[in-house]
Formats: C-alpha cells, sequence, structure tokens
C-alpha cells in the first residue's frame, strides 16, 4: 500500500490547436451556465484530481455510486459527481448530442457530450450518500432546494481551466504536484485536509502526523464551496500563510484545493482519500467527524465521531493511501504543550477552545490565549471579524399579511437611526416590488425571487457593516434559509416571526384582500390558498394582538442588545 506513483494522470484536455477548433465550433452548441459548484466539480474532472471520471456520471454510473459507492465497473467511487439542469434546458437537449459548458460570464470551458438524461430520486440520494433526507444538512438542502431537477451524464472534453484571480501561485493540478514531490524527493507525503484557519493544535498534530508516518506534509485545504457560515478563503489562506514559516520548509508544502465539498461525513473521507492520491500523496489524516456538517434536526451529529475513519480503513487499500488517524490535541497547563487527548493521565488541567467559543470570543472582542492560536492568526481573524457592535446585520421580519411586519418594522428603523453609528436600510416588499421586482407576478416562483432579491440587497449592505431591515410575507422555509445563508456569509441574521393570526390579520384587512381571495379572485394568497410555512426557530417571535407597535419593536431593540449587535 502507498506505493507512490508519480508518473503524470490522465487529463481531460484537448490541444490548444483542438481547443481553438472547439471554441469556434461551440457557437452553434446548446449553452449551460455552470453554478459555482458544478464550475468547482469541472475544473476537477478536467485536471485528473476526480480520476478515473472522464465527465458528469451517467445514470448506470450514478445509480452505482448511490447504493454502492461503486462505479458501474465496479471501482470504488464514493460521492456522485452530477450535471443538474433545470427542466427547460433539459427539454433543449437529447443523448448523442453535445453542449458548450461555460462559465457564469459566458467563457467556453468545456463541451461535454450528452451520453443520459434522467429525473433523480432525490430523497433516494440523500438517504444514500448523506445518511438521512434531512434538510439541515447543507448537502440536502442543496440537492432539494438549489439542483436542477434533471441529470445529464457524459464525458468531458477540456477546453481550458477556470480563471482564478487570487493566490495563483498556490494553485496546482495533481500533475503539477507530482512534479513537484518528484523534483523535491518526496517519496512519502501526508495530507492535511482543513476548511477552517490552522491554531496551534492543528500545527501540533500535522507535525506528529508527518513524524509518525516518517512523510513530509502537505496542507492542503478546500478553497472551493464548503459549508454555509466557514470563515471565507480568503481569510483563511492568510491565515495558513501566517503560519506556514512555523512549519519546516523543506519537508513542508501548502496547495489549495478548488473541491465543492459535500460534507458528507464518512463518504467525504473516502472522497478526500481518492481526490489526494490522484494529487500523489501517500497518507492522509482522517479526522474526528471528518466533514461533518454538524447536527441534523433532532440536534444529534449526523455522524459518529469515528465512522469516517471506519469506513476509510475498510477501503484503504482500494484508496491507495495509509490513514493517520486525527488525534484530538488539547492543551496541558502543568506541562504548556499540546498532547493527544487519550494519552492523559488524570489529575492535570486540560484547556481546549471549541469552534464555537473562539467565534464568541471574536464576536465580542475578547482575548484568545497565545497557548490557543498563533497572534498573526488571531490578527487576521479580527480583520474579517470585527466585534458584533461594529458588523452589519439583518433584521428579517416574516408573517402574513396585514401581520404588522411593515409598521414594526418602520419602527425599529426609526429606533435604530434615532442610535446612529451605522446606516439604516428598509426594504419594505411594496418599496422592494416598485423598484427592484416591477416585473415580478406573484406565482410561488416569482414570490421567491423577490424574496431572493431582497436577501441579496440586505446581504450586500450587511457585507458593507450596515443595518438591513426587510419586512416580506416570506412564507417558505427554504426561501428563508437561501436568504439566511446568503446573509450569514456576512453578519447576523435576525429572523422576527410576527406571529399575527390570520383571523386577526383578515379583521385588520385594510385592502380588501383577504376578502378577494375567499371569493377566488386572488389566486396563490398566502394564509387562504397557499401555505404560510411558520418559522420554527426564528431568532424572536413577537405577538402583535394587544401589543403596541412601540412594544414590539422593544422588544427587537432587546433581542439586538442580547446577541452583541447593538450596545446596549
Amino acid at each position: 500500500m502507498s506505493q507512490q506513483n508519480l508518473a503524470p494522470i490522465p487529463e481531460l484536455y484537448v490541444s490548444y490547436e483542438s481547443a481553438q477548433k472547439l471554441k469556434a465550433e461551440a457557437g452553434d452548441l446548446p449553452s449551460w451556465d455552470l453554478t459555482p459548484r458544478q464550475i468547482c466539480d469541472l475544473e476537477l474532472l478536467m485536471n485528473g484530481g476526480f480520476n478515473p471520471l472522464k465527465g458528469f456520471l451517467g445514470e448506470a454510473d450514478y445509480d452505482n455510486v448511490v447504493e454502492k459507492m461503486r462505479l458501474a465497473d465496479g471501482t470504488l467511487w464514493p460521492m456522485p459527481v452530477t450535471l443538474d439542469v433545470d427542466a427547460d434546458f433539459a427539454a433543449k437537449v437529447e443523448p448523442g448530442q453535445d453542449i458548450a459548458l461555460r462559465d457564469q460570464e459566458g467563457v467556453l470551458l468545456a463541451t461535454m457530450t450528452v451520453t443520459d438524461k434522467w429525473s433523480p430520486d432525490k430523497a433516494r440520494e440523500a438517504e444514500k450518500v448523506f445518511g438521512a433526507d434531512d434538510l439541515a444538512h447543507p448537502a440536502v438542502n442543496y440537492l432539494h432546494s438549489a439542483a436542477g431537477a434533471v441529470y445529464l451524464g457524459g464525458p468531458v472534453t477540456g477546453i481550458q481551466p477556470p480563471v482564478h484571480y487570487d493566490f495563483r501561485g498556490r494553485r496546482d493540478t495533481p500533475n503539477e504536484l507530482r512534479a513537484l514531490f518528484r523534483k523535491l524527493g518526496w517519496r512519502k507525503v501526508v495530507a492535511f485536509q482543513t476548511r477552517n484557519p490552522l491554531h496551534r493544535a492543528h500545527q501540533e498534530l500535522t507535525f506528529r502526523a508527518a513524524k509518525e508516518s516518517q512523510a513530509n506534509l502537505l496542507i492542503h485545504p478546500v478553497v472551493g464551496m464548503t459549508k454555509p457560515g466557514d470563515v471565507d478563503h480568503f481569510t483563511r489562506v492568510r491565515c495558513y500563510e501566517a503560519v506556514l514559516d512555523k512549519y519546516p520548509a523543506s519537508t513542508t508544502n501548502m496547495s489549495l484545493l478548488n473541491l465543492a465539498m459535500r460534507m458528507a461525513g464518512p463518504r467525504e473521507a473516502v472522497w478526500h482519500g481518492i481526490i489526494r492520491r490522484n494529487h500523489g500523496c501517500t497518507h492522509f489524516i482522517v479526522g474526528r467527524d471528518h466533514a461533518g456538517p454538524g447536527k441534523n434536526s433532532q440536534g444529534e451529529d449526523f455522524y459518529g465521531p469515528y465512522e469516517a475513519q471506519d469506513l476509510f480503513r475498510a477501503h484503504e487499500a482500494e484508496i491507495g493511501l495509509e490513514m493517520v488517524d486525527f488525534k484530538h490535541m488539547v492543551y496541558v497547563q502543568e506541562r504548556a504543550q499540546y498532547e493527544p487527548a487519550d494519552e492523559i493521565e488524570e489529575g492535570v488541567t486540560v484547556l481546549n477552545i471549541s469552534g464555537t467559543e473562539l467565534r464568541r470570543r471574536l464576536r465580542e472582542g475578547l482575548e484568545i490565549p497565545e497557548w490557543f492560536s498563533f497572534p498573526e492568526v488571531v490578527e487576521e481573524l479580527r480583520r474579517t471579524s470585527p466585534p458584533r457592535a461594529e458588523q452589519g446585520f439583518t433584521v428579517f421580519f416574516t408573517g402574513l399579511s396585514g401581520s404588522g411586519k411593515s409598521t414594526i418594522a418602520n419602527a425599529l428603523m426609526v429606533k435604530l437611526m434615532e442610535m446612529g453609528g451605522r446606516p439604516v436600510t428598509l426594504l419594505d416588499g411594496d418599496v422592494v416590488r416598485k423598484h427592484l421586482s416591477s416585473e415580478l407576478g406573484f406565482s410561488k416562483e416569482h414570490r421567491d425571487l423577490n424574496i431572493k432579491r431582497i436577501g441579496y440587497v440586505a446581504s450586500e449592505i450587511t457585507k458593507n457593516a450596515g443595518i438591513a431591515i426587510c419586512a416580506p410575507i416570506a412564507p417558505y422555509t427554504a426561501t428563508r434559509r437561501a436568504v439566511r445563508e446568503m446573509i450569514e456569509a456576512y453578519g447576523a441574521f435576525v429572523e422576527v416571526h410576527v406571529a399575527t393570526s390570520l383571523e386577526e390579520c383578515e379583521r385588520r384587512d385594510r385592502k380588501g384582500l383577504y376578502k378577494l381571495a375567499r371569493e377566488g379572485k386572488i389566486k396563490e394568497f398566502t394564509g387562504i390558498s397557499d401555505p404560510y410555512e411558520e418559522p420554527t426557530h426564528p431568532e424572536i417571535r413577537v405577538e402583535t394582538e394587544g401589543t403596541e407597535v412601540d412594544n414590539c419593536a422593544h422588544q427587537v431593540i432587546l433581542k439586538l442588545e442580547s446577541m452583541g449587535l447593538i450596545a446596549g
């Protein structure tokens, strides 16, 4: 096992001359603009990171991967890599046809010969690949609410890689890394997978892993798509560069991997192993709850802490890498050093700071001790995570028509403007309809699009340290969640459920809309002919019946104070 083979691996690119010819011919082909996740997948297909795949999976391979973690020919492959498209595009394409695959600017990256077209059973895919059809899992949520309804499969012809303008010197293809290892004479290479900043425990862990396996170290962080809420890759890479000089330069290298993670725990660990083998590594560190997405809808972890290690160990020979167990490292105060948690005797003082605690300390501007992290890393994190009272945030009111959302939102806006300190913008439903969404109707699709536009504008305001107040009806859980993820990339999202009953909303109905809806003159009216999905865990629920508007707005102010978003 772990016999290093540094011969070049197959790539899917054609020669420059053939690429020019294909570019000239591609104008006549149906064009699909790839999503950010599909661009990540295509890049690793073309450069050999997903070897032995020759393109996006066809139906037989897909079924086998979902059910058995193997391609139809029996090769180990744990993750469906599929080209999902919408029904409109699928209707224009038949098997046997070529399509052009373009980035979001319209640049041609590849062509694909469509061999298969099918509508997958997404609930089965979620159950088999991720262990549960549970929307609390980011990839399951993506599958149901973002991915297209139809899958296309077929071999890919690579024309050019996607362009990256950031950290270009740190991005290596599998063959570039293999060539580097050959040149340096590195026979054994242990890869460390991470989507988080590196702190002292990680450094200790990677030192030990390299020493135990007598190998050189490749720090191989993922800079494609990770989990919503993760630290952005620009900040993380600056953190990695800040600590690289703590490692011996002759035996350590860092390279960035443009992978769209699925957070699939055990299957993801096996997938990460295969990808690292393709990059020329011989060993791979697999962590506790490797690539786990956190808690499920019941508040329990999606995967057991050692499930990933167990599955990797069972397939180690086929993967072609040796696993190095992740030791949970903790700081022993008496000896002022990090040690594996399972080797520590009773009676010593063990110090540890969880990811949640670290985020709290950053948010509240509290001290982060030197035994936990490097001053350089903390400085980078503080640059992108100022204390909460200096960050932008969004207050998102949701409730039935006539519940009092707009009135409370207006009162809140005035109270926040009175406090001063940050610009405040109210994105009221009617105003947004006039300026942003004048061409939209009131179908479910158009209402969703309207909410997403509001979310996008709110996320830009939040990113620039302003306060956005939104007051749409926003009846659907999946849309509210998409907006939350958009905004939480930059600051806090405070969902306020204005929980006025339907009867009370009808009683207040100044515009006579409910009456028209009951008479069938307004179709798809929320609460009458279309459902309102109540938020299950809003940051705050406001009851308006028998309560003054001022008091309702004040409740929201108190919540913002308790969250540290405004000074008390």
